[in-house]
């Protein structure tokens, strides 16, 4: 079976068309052959038929388009070739049998002949690649998704045409080749690159006058329907045009002359300065004054920067501005240093020789010899030389003058180091107030000015990119009851942002795409996966597995890469150590093609490897965090890439490192998830919540991490990551202080355990479960949790968790008014955890081993167990864990009659857990400071602290906890006179003890004295 798109989209059997019924079965099918072999989610299906405005009934109604679609296609070849799976469908049909993807192939093979040399091969791949076009893509299908598809397709497909016709002109021109591009210019008027082939085939065809009066034509067009001048490319065509209808100015010389013949001749080849030239201000100072001084050696100034950055414009800007300074003239040349047939110094210098006044005879054959005669020519006059897209200092170094009266500007997408003396300017993206005003004086018409936040949000989207934001501009200006808010809703979806910064003959897409067809295929390789893993800032480390080469080998294509300007160099606002970030435009057109270029099972290799290896350098990382609770070992697959010393270099500061890599390892989860690699899914998000999210309280982060993998599980049908993905979920909504979430969550990790038969996950579960039990005041129910946990787990292997069950256990016991008990087990998974090494389970378990003796009113071993858990946990660093111990202790001096002591100490714990987003740590906090100024009788602040406690509590809705502060409240109102609230309050809070059973419902109710006096608290 065949599927075709590049034309109506059909599907054949044989050759024979499968019937597919109306427009939307067939935007269906297109959708699905653009993507194949990789899940569509149903979602991107109704989007695709209906836009931004589905039915009530679009699921349904896709189920049976898709329905009936698999019947037909079913009925023609005998295989279901349309499959559900994940949340979508997914046409499996190998990519041979998708004209558009043979069509991506037969591209790719000739740009890789082109850059090779092997021009005929190219041209027969590009014709093989053209040859499978019938007519406007997506023929029969609607909606937006295929409007904008259609865009895209035809974008390729004239890219394809235009670098068919190049190779085409390098072998040679032709009668032919003049009819075709004729053909395709009368078809695309404004296209640049297609008007400038047209002008150099009539040109080498001997027809020079057409050749003038085609680029004529095309500028009158550009003025007219875009208000544009023509741009460098068609420049460039005129000037080889122009240059070779030039009559010699002098006499030829004789054969034995070696000097050039000289004339008064002025040469003036500077192209245009735009008139809305914008910014740059410190930049035009900087090149003019080094440009314009008089200096001892050459003035030589250098731009470089990525694509798009407008090194030419800025260059020419700076040109003009500093002509007058060189009466004797400016030179200019595009050595097109980005193409792959790039103009070599002999033929510039030929052509500078001839602007100066030499004749064609008096020109040396030999390179060497055209230099010395150019050098010679300018050791005495003051004369401006730009060389625009330079490719490297090779090309540079024969044009450069000998003396010091000129000077010479130089673009380059590169940094040329390697031009001693020069001047290096690096060109960066616009600064934000600098890129809206350039949009606005393209746009005009005071359009930026009425909606100045959707003008913000297209250069942003533009990524201060000058050439996106130009484009961006002329797209409006060309569009003018366009909205700007429009267009920045079309550039916010990342599959069409390179479609929309496209007008004429100006696009990203080709400014990057030169950059890229120039690399060499390891590096493309390496820029592609970048892409798809949708990374903004990365180590350089993750191209190693990516590539699947070592580390050493990775270094050199990421500095490649960044030679390239396709990659930029930072540094973590956390740390020192070096990473790379990729710019947004670049990402897009990375990603974009790595979707055309890879195949779908290498990009699930290359993205599996990358994962595991941040696995491991997450577990890495967590062990040198003591805080951490990681319970796995570090997988062998990361010292396939990174040995030792290179590990401990890129982790040298866990901290730092985390900081840096946040937002690309949730990223990662999300993609692999995406790409069903459910195990490392799963094993990378437990992985970051046990290191990281849990210990900063990074709460956005891990929600997205687990529900990405969980959807993951679910498609895969992968029962016990499921499970542990919801316990995950489970421990998140419970650090978040959301307990009845957590429970829900820890229930059905539960179920689905118990469905699978894994005790083990259901004791751990269990153990976890008992925590929220408890805080909620269910007393009995946790207790008969940690019981089960106890008896289900085994030694050795489960020794840490019964640990942390026993301790559990004895804080339950030590609720319930069980003090004996409790404190048996407090003491004795204090001595395990110190046994095993944990220490922060030991300095937690000292802790309560300290609330235990406080109960009983031991207060001198509280305070000694109590501030043993301070000292602890502050030497971990666990600031969180620490305002707990703090509290503790404090509470233990108010008993003590020295609550004051700490009241600092506990107000500086109430910021943290404030900024830890820890909604009970805020409470305890307030309700300690209220029980503390309680002691020292200072009721009226009692009762403020209190009352901020009982809004706590009521929002997280712990009961018991509510009617503790309710205990406390009612002495405080006591205090202050008021004893009908007083008794309310306690009353509330006795009625609470008695149903979940806590110690406190045996307690006598205290009524404070006039002064400070020890209060029976717990």
């Amino acid at each position: 079976m065949e599927f075709r798109v590049l034309g109506p989209v059909e599907a054949a059997v044989a050759g024979e068309p499968v019937p597919l019924g109306g427009p939307k079965p067939r935007t269906l099918l297109a959708l699905l052959a653009v993507h194949a072999s990789r899940v569509v989610p149903l979602e991107r299906l109704v989007d695709a038929v209906w836009g931004e405005d589905p039915p009530e009934q679009a699921r349904a109604a896709i189920y049976t388009y898709i329905s009936t679609l698999r019947r037909k296609l079913a009925a023609a070849d005998g295989a279901d070739v349309i499959v559900r799976t994940g949340g979508g469908y997914r046409l499996e049909a190998a990519l041979d049998q998708i004209d558009l993807h043979v069509f991506l192939r037969e591209i790719t093979a000739a740009r890789r002949a082109r850059a090779e040399g092997r021009l005929a091969q190219a041209v027969t791949h590009f014709e093989n690649a053209l040859g499978l076009w019938r007519g406007a893509a997506l023929g029969g299908a609607q909606g937006t998704w295929a409007d904008n598809e259609r865009a895209r397709l035809e974008g390729l497909k004239l890219a394809a045409l235009e670098d068919r016709f190049d190779a085409e002109l390098a072998l040679g021109g032709s009668e032919a080749l003049v009819a075709d591009l004729t053909t395709a210019v009368a078809e695309e008027p404004l296209r640049e690159r297609l008007r400038a082939q047209l002008m150099l085939a009539l040109h080498r065809t001997g027809r020079q006058a057409d050749a003038l009066e085609c680029y004529r034509e095309g500028r009158r067009a550009l003025l007219d329907e875009l208000g544009l001048e023509p741009s460098a490319v068609l420049r460039d065509a005129h000037e080889q045009v122009l240059r070779a209808e030039a009559e010699p100015v002098a006499a030829a010389a004789d054969e034995e002359d070696v000097e050039p013949v000289r004339s008064s001749r002025t040469p003036s080849q500077l192209p245009f300065d735009i008139a809305d030239f914008t910014g740059r201000t410190v930049e035009v100072a900087t090149l003019n004054r080094r440009l314009a001084e008089e200096a001892t050696g050459s003035r030589l100034c250098a731009i470089f920067g990525k694509p798009g950055a407008g090194k030419s414009t800025l260059a020419m800007h700076v040109a003009h501005r500093v002509r007058e300074h060189f009466p004797d003239g400016q030179l200019y040349v595009s050595l097109r240093g980005t193409r792959t047939v790039r103009q070599e110094p002999a033929e510039v210098l030929a052509g500078f020789l001839r602007a100066l006044g030499v004749a064609d005879p008096a020109i040396p054959d030999e390179a060497d010899e055209r230099a010395r005669h150019y050098r010679t020519m300018l050791a005495d006059r003051r004369i401006l030389v730009v060389l625009d897209d330079v490719a490297d200092e090779k090309q540079v170094r024969p044009l450069l003058p000998g003396g010091h009266t000129s000077a010479v500007l130089v673009t380059s997408r590169e940094r040329l180091s390697a031009l001693d003396g020069a001047t290096h300017l690096d060109l960066r993206v616009l600064a934000e107030d600098e890129a809206v005003h350039l949009l606005d004086r393209v746009v005009g018409g005071g359009r930026v000015a009425a909606e100045p936040s959707a003008a913000q949000e297209i250069v942003r989207l533009c990524g201060r990119l000058p050439l996106a934001v130009r484009i961006a501009g002329a797209r409006l200006a060309a569009r003018h009851r366009w909205q700007l808010g429009r267009l920045a809703d079309r550039l916010r979806v990342q599959q069409r942002v390179l479609q929309e910064l496209s007008i004429g003959d100006l696009e990203v897409r080709g400014s990057l795409a030169l950059s890229y067809d120039g690399l060499p295929e390891r590096e493309r390789m390496a820029l592609r996966r970048l892409g798809l893993l949708d990374l903004s800032s990365f180590g350089g480390w993750v191209v190693a597995p990516l590539l699947g080469c070592s580390a050493t080998d990775a270094e050199d294509v990421v500095e490649r890469l960044v030679d390239a300007q396709l990659l930029d160099v930072s540094t973590s606002d956390a740390s020192d150590a070096l990473r790379y970030q990729i710019h947004d435009l670049t990402r897009a057109f990375a990603r974009e093609r790595g979707e055309a270029e890879e195949t779908a099972e290498t990009i699930r290799t290359a993205t599996a490897r990358a994962a595991e290896c941040w696995l491991g350098l997450v577990e890495v990382a967590g062990r040198r965090m003591p805080h951490a609770t990681l319970d796995f070992e570090r997988p062998g697959l990361l010292d396939r890439y990174l040995d030792e010393a290179q590990v401990d270099e890129i982790v040298a500061d866990p901290e730092a490192w985390f900081d840096a890599e946040q937002s690309g390892l949730v990223g990662v989860v999300e993609r692999v998830s995406e790409l069903d690699l459910t195990d490392v899914a799963t094993r990378l998000a437990a992985a970051l919540c046990s290191s990281r999210f849990s210990v900063r309280n990074l709460f956005g982060q891990w929600y997205r991490t687990h529900t990405a993998a969980l959807g993951a599980a679910r498609r895969a049908g992968d029962r016990l990551g499921e499970a542990r993905l919801l316990a995950g979920l489970g421990w998140l909504r419970y650090e978040q202080d959301r307990f009845d979430e957590s429970a829900g969550y820890y229930e059905q990790a539960l179920t689905v355990y118990e469905q699978a038969g894994d005790r083990r996950g259901l004791a751990t579960t269990r153990l976890a479960l008992s925590t929220v039990q408890r805080e909620h005041g269910q007393l009995t129910a946790a207790r008969t949790s940690l019981e089960q946990v106890l008896a289900e787990l085994e030694l050795p292997q489960d020794r840490l968790a019964l640990v942390q069950a026993r301790h559990g256990l004895g804080r339950v016991l030590t609720e319930q008014g069980e003090l004996d008990a409790g404190l048996a087990a407090c003491e004795q998974a204090c001595a395990e955890y110190e046994e095993i090494g944990d220490q922060r389970g030991w300095a937690i378990a000292l802790r309560s081993v300290g609330i235990v003796h406080r109960a009983a009113d031991r207060l001198e071993q509280a305070e000694h167990w109590s501030a043993r858990a301070v000292e602890v946990l502050s030497g971990l660093g666990n600031v969180l864990a620490s305002a707990y111990a703090v509290q503790a202790l404090a509470k233990v001096r108010v008993r003590q009659g020295m609550g004051d002591e700490l009241r600092d100490e506990l107000l500086a714990c109430l910021d943290t857990c404030n900024e830890m987003q820890d909604g009970f740590g805020q409470a305890l906090m307030l309700r300690t400071l209220g029980e503390l100024d309680l002691a020292a009788s200072r009721f009226a602040d009692a009762r403020r602290h209190l009352e901020r406690a009982l809004q706590w509590w009521d929002a997280l809705g712990l009961p018991v906890w509510r009617a503790r502060t309710l205990r406390d409240l009612a002495a405080a109102l006591d205090g202050l006179g008021e004893s009908v609230a007083a008794d309310r309050a306690w009353a509330e809070a006795l009625g609470v003890f008695q149903l979940h059973g806590c110690r406190e419902a045996q307690e006598p109710r205290r009524v404070p004295a006039s002064g400070p006096r020890i209060l029976e608290i717990f």
